[in-house]
């Protein structure tokens, strides 16, 4: 369903994985956000964004036994991640460079995925999506709240170069979660509360099958950070029995993003 104004608003993002090639570390695809976008502007994340009404409306006519609302954000990191990069992730069919260029540029004039789907005779790789954690951030200093469904997935056939959706991002690149981390400490990108804290948990995994089989035996639970002022400073807090190696962070740096 979608959100009014004073309502979370359901978004979606992807973890793409690929192999590593200057660690042996599998790296990541980050973007990093215009400033002049109103949330998490200048930060660098994980594709995403909001699921669009077409989105829900793709779900019901495809859902088979699935909750059509999980579908419907699995369609939203689809969509979302071939608009901002260029990569076609979670779809199977006769897809190669070109074509995903192709139905890259279609998407954006259409703004809807069924259609680009119908053109190219592509269908929904369900499986290829794994469910990996949700951010629910009520109560933080944003002028929007997003109700955010994070996904994981392997960058398989249907890779082609990525090229940044200048709209939205300034920056595409790879890194290895590890590396990203060591950027942010050297203030080379900065990274939000709840990228950070996903960042530390992806460093744990060798490759991509450690990290699916980790989600896989992992419910996924909504994390909502609470403060806790219980010590001598404030600090953001997330439950310690949802997968994450560092569960707490100063406030102030939290909510600066450094």
């Amino acid at each position: 369903m979608s959100a009014s104004d004073d309502q979370p608003i359901p978004a979606a993002t992807l973890v793409i994985f690929r192999g590593g090639r200057e660690r042996p570390e599998p790296e990541l695809l980050m973007v990093v956000r215009s400033r002049k976008m109103s949330f998490a502007g200048g930060m660098a994340v994980f594709p995403g964004g909001r699921v669009d009404p077409a989105d829900y409306m793709l779900a019901q006519q495809l859902a088979r036994d699935e909750d059509p609302e999980e579908l419907a954000h699995r369609i939203a990191a689809i969509r979302e991640t071939l608009e901002e990069t260029g990569l076609a992730v979670g779809l199977s069919g006769a897809i190669d460079g070109l074509l995903a260029r192709e139905a890259r540029a279609d998407l954006l004039k259409q703004g809807a995925l069924a259609p680009v789907l119908d053109r190219f005779g592509w269908t929904i790789d369900r499986d290829a999506i794994i469910p990996f954690a949700r951010w629910l951030p009520l109560g933080m200093a944003h002028s929007r709240i997003f109700d955010t469904r994070f996904y994981l997935a392997d960058l398989g056939t249907g890779a082609v170069d990525v090229e940044v959706d200048a709209t939205e991002n300034t920056q595409l690149f790879w890194v290895s979660a590890k590396g990203a981390l060591e950027m942010a400490e050297r203030e080379e990108i900065a990274l939000i509360f709840p990228t950070r804290r996903n960042l530390e948990r992806l460093a744990l995994f060798d490759d991509f099958s450690d990290a699916r089989a980790h989600a896989q035996a992992t419910p996924v639970r909504i994390i909502t950070p609470q403060v806790d002022d219980s010590g001598p400073a404030p600090v953001l807090r997330i439950p310690g029995d949802a997968g994450y190696p560092v569960t707490t962070e100063v406030l102030d740096r939290a909510m600066r993003g450094d």
